[in-house]
């Protein structure tokens, strides 16, 4: 998020504007990064709650 802040600002600088990032593309930038972590976390979860006992204890 920081990066596309910085060229936002450069974008804004170089051109003579003002930098105006939106409070919706902030929230949704903090959201899509949170589904995305929610999914990563999810996926292997729920492999290994479907793995038996015994064969994650002989891994």
């Amino acid at each position: 998020m920081a990066i596309g802040f910085a060229v936002i600002a450069v974008f804004a600088g170089t051109n003579g504007r003002p930098i105006s990032v939106p409070p919706v593309v902030f929230a949704g930038g903090i959201g899509v990064t949170m589904l995305i972590g929610a999914v990563a976390g999810l996926y292997p979860a729920i492999r290994a709650s479907r793995t038996p006992p015994t064969a994650a204890l002989n891994a």
